[in-house]
C-alpha cells in the first residue's frame, strides 16, 4: 500500500510539473512583472533616427517611472517594464514634443511604432519701431552732449546711420538751440567783444549801445538757427547736422570737415549739396538788414557775410572733427574711436555761437 501511495503521489508530481512547463512555454500564466520589456526608434521628418532623445516611461507608480535616451540610430529599451497601461513622452532639442500611449502585457514584450518628431515651431517677434520714435531717442542723447560740461551741442549725433528727423524734430531742436540759457550767455559774450572793438558804430557806446549789439547777435543766431536748421532742411528734406568723421588720417578728416560746410546728408541718406546751409545764410543776412546800422547794410554785404558765415561753419567743423569731442566729457558708446562713427555740430548749434566772435559780420570799409 505504501509503494502504491508513493508512485500516485510521484505521478500528480510529474503532471503539475509538466503543466507548469507547459504554461510557461505557451505564455498563458504570467512571468515576474520584471521581466516585460518596451523598445522603438525614434526618428526625424526624413527618417533618421534622432539620437540622445529623451523617453519618459510613466508607470502605475512612482517605482514603475524610467527614463531613457535613445542611441546613436534613434533606437531605445526598457528591459525591465512594469506590466499595465504604457504612457511614453519623448523630447529632444529642435523638436517638438511627442507623446505614445499602450498596453503592456505581463512577461511580454511590447515593440512602440516607430516614432517621428516634428520639427519644433520657432515663434519669431518682430518689434516695429516708428523711424520718429528711434529719432527721438537719438535726439535725447544729442541733448546730453556738453562741450567743457556746459556748452550744449544740439546738433550732435554719435550714430553714423542716424535716423532722419521729420520736420517737428527739426523744429523742436532749433527751437531748444535758440533759447537755452547758455546761448543768452554765449550772445552777451559776444556783444561785449563787438562793443569793445565798436563794431558796428552805427549802434554807439553805452548800456543803449550793448543792447542793440546783443539783440543783432542773438537775432543772427535766431534767425540762422530757425532758417538754416528747421525752415530749409524741412523743405528741401536735409538733415542739419553735422556727421563727425572721426576715423582716418588727419588730412581726409580735415577735407571732410571743410566740405561738410557745403555739402549734407539729406534724409535720405544720401550726401548733397547743403542747400539749406548756405541759402540759409543768404537769408539770415539778407534779414540782418532790417536791424544793424544802415552803413552795415547792402546786398554786397548781404553776400559777403553769407560767404563768412560758410566760412565760419567750416572752421567749426574742424574745431568739432579735432577738438570738441576731447572737450566733451560722458559721450555715448558710439564714439568712433571704438570703430563707431560719432557727429559734431553745425554752425547755428551753440559751439557756433561760441566761435562766432572769430567770424565777424563784413562792414562797411571791410
Amino acid at each position: 500500500m505504501k509503494s502504491a501511495g508513493r508512485v500516485l503521489g510521484l505521478w500528480v508530481l510529474c503532471m503539475v510539473l509538466g503543466t507548469a512547463a507547459r504554461a510557461g512555454q505557451d505564455g498563458s500564466a504570467p512571468t515576474p512583472p520584471g521581466d516585460a520589456t518596451i523598445s522603438g526608434r525614434v526618428v526625424d521628418p526624413t527618417g533618421v533616427g534622432v539620437a540622445g532623445a529623451t523617453i519618459k516611461l510613466a508607470g502605475t507608480d512612482a517605482a514603475g517611472s524610467q527614463q531613457q535616451v535613445t542611441d546613436n540610430d534613434g533606437r531605445f529599451l526598457f528591459a525591465h517594464a512594469q506590466p499595465g497601461p504604457v504612457n511614453l513622452t519623448i523630447t529632444a532639442d529642435g523638436f517638438a514634443t511627442r507623446n505614445f500611449a499602450g498596453n503592456l502585457p505581463p512577461g511580454q514584450a511590447l515593440q512602440v511604432p516607430q516614432i517621428m518628431l516634428a520639427l519644433a515651431t520657432v515663434n519669431t517677434e518682430v518689434k516695429v519701431v516708428p523711424p520718429q520714435v528711434i529719432a527721438e531717442e537719438q535726439i535725447k542723447e544729442e541733448e546730453k552732449q556738453k562741450a567743457l560740461g556746459f556748452i550744449p551741442n544740439y546738433y550732435v549725433s554719435y550714430v553714423p546711420d542716424a535716423v532722419a528727423l521729420n520736420p517737428r524734430q527739426k523744429f523742436e531742436l532749433a527751437w531748444k538751440s535758440t533759447v537755452n540759457p547758455v546761448a543768452f550767455g554765449i550772445t552777451g559774450v559776444v556783444a561785449g567783444i563787438q562793443q569793445a572793438r565798436n563794431d558796428f558804430s552805427g549802434y554807439g557806446q553805452g548800456a543803449d549801445g550793448y543792447a542793440k549789439r546783443y539783440g543783432a547777435a542773438y537775432a543772427d543766431d535766431a534767425i540762422g538757427t530757425m532758417i538754416g536748421g528747421a525752415i530749409l532742411p524741412s523743405l528741401f528734406k536735409q538733415d542739419p547736422r553735422y556727421f563727425y568723421k572721426g576715423t582716418g588720417s588727419k588730412r581726409s578728416r580735415l577735407l571732410y570737415a571743410l566740405a561738410n560746410s557745403v555739402i549734407c546728408k539729406g534724409d535720405n541718406g544720401h550726401w548733397q549739396a547743403n542747400y539749406s546751409g548756405m541759402l540759409g545764410a543768404v537769408a539770415a543776412a539778407g534779414i540782418s538788414n532790417a536791424y544793424y546800422p544802415s552803413k552795415d547794410r547792402g546786398a554786397d554785404l548781404v553776400f559777403q557775410n553769407a560767404l563768412i558765415g560758410i566760412g565760419a561753419t567750416a572752421a567749426a567743423n574742424v574745431l568739432q572733427e579735432f577738438l570738441i569731442r576731447k572737450l566733451t566729457p560722458n559721450l555715448p558708446a558710439h564714439d568712433p574711436a571704438n570703430g563707431a562713427s560719432a557727429a559734431g555740430g553745425k554752425v547755428h548749434s551753440l559751439m557756433g555761437h561760441a566761435f562766432s566772435p572769430f567770424a565777424p559780420r563784413a562792414k562797411e570799409g571791410n
